[in-house]
């Protein structure tokens, strides 16, 4: 089976079907390690990728004005129990134009491998990106990725951001992401994370509204069993009037997991707001009550109330 039947055929664990690469309306990238195994462009969208030894580099810009009508999506991974993958990439919607990404970042037999990417977005005035990144890293526990991102949203723009990591092992997860939010502009990031076994997760998200009236949200929800271990921060600057940001994480843990939850605001405008609120327990006892009186087993009611929070 070819790397990219491999890639292929796991898609599924994120959401997303193989026919995504026979559909001439639907751009598309596949990267197995520093290599490109299958593309696609469409009109109005430019994707300019380089291979090189040591990472794969490159830009994708959404021109000017144009809406992309399908979604686009990158498919990042490994196919081998070991290795490292390095991306660098430059993402620009340009004034006025609207995109989705769906990206697709597949390690289905990782024992001992690693995955970095850092990447730079610009969402230009009065442009719009959704990005939903949706991560299976095998069974293993042997993964470390280490994704960092710097996303500039300008006048009137608009982005959102959907992180999931729901299936399997998460292994070693260190998430860096630093959002700045220009006049009227809007941020909102959501995080859904279920870690088992020895899983470590780190999630630093960083949002800085620096122009009048401008929004942001964070919001993340985070499941631990077994001896795994969260810490979370999500951070929120208000700078100019009319600001208005939140923070809320929740965060559940079951047998020997531990986690911690930092939310910190600061507001340097008198006529900016920025609020917050963080919980971190167990399943609530009246909710497993409740579900076991109608029938269910623990172990079934538990999976429900999880399901019900990473929803």
């Amino acid at each position: 089976m070819s790397d990219l039947e491999q890639l292929m055929r796991v898609l599924p664990m994120v959401g997303a079907e193989p026919s995504i690469l026979d559909d001439t309306g639907i751009a598309h990238v596949v990267a197995q390690g520093h290599h490109i195994l299958s593309r696609r462009t469409v009109p109005g969208l430019r994707v300019e990728l380089e291979e090189t030894p040591g990472a794969l580099i490159g830009h994708i810009v959404v021109e000017a004005g144009v809406a992309i009508a399908q979604p686009i999506h990158l498919c990042f991974g490994l196919t081998h129990p070991t290795g490292v993958q390095q991306i660098a990439i430059d993402v620009q919607v340009q004034e006025g134009a609207q995109a989705r990404v769906l990206s697709h970042c597949l390690f289905p037999v990782a024992q001992s491998a690693q995955h970095r990417m850092q990447a730079v977005m610009t969402i230009g005035p009065g442009a719009s990106l959704t990005y939903t990144e949706g991560h299976y890293h095998g069974p293993h526990g042997g993964m470390q990725v280490l994704p960092h991102a710097t996303i500039k949203i300008g006048k009137g723009a608009r982005y959102f951001s959907d992180f999931s990591l729901l299936s399997g092992s998460v292994g070693n997860l260190d998430i860096d992401y630093l959002v700045e939010v220009e006049e009227e502009g809007l941020a909102e990031l959501s995080a859904k994370i279920f870690g088992h076994k020895t899983d470590r997760i780190t999630l630093k998200e960083s949002v800085i509204l620096r122009g009048q009236r401008s929004r942001s949200l964070i919001k993340t929800r985070v499941v631990l069993e077994g001896d795994a271990s969260a810490e979370i921060t999500g951070i929120t600057e208000a700078h100019a009037k009319g600001a208005r940001g939140h923070v809320d994480c929740m965060e559940i843990v079951q047998g020997r997991a531990h986690a911690s939850a930092v939310p910190i605001v600061k507001v340097f405008h008198p006529e900016a707001k920025v609020t917050h609120e963080a919980a971190i327990g167990s399943v609530d006892k009246k909710e497993l009550e409740t579900l076991m009186a109608r029938g269910l087993n623990p172990e079934q009611a538990v999976e429900l109330i999880v399901s019900g929070i990473l929803r």
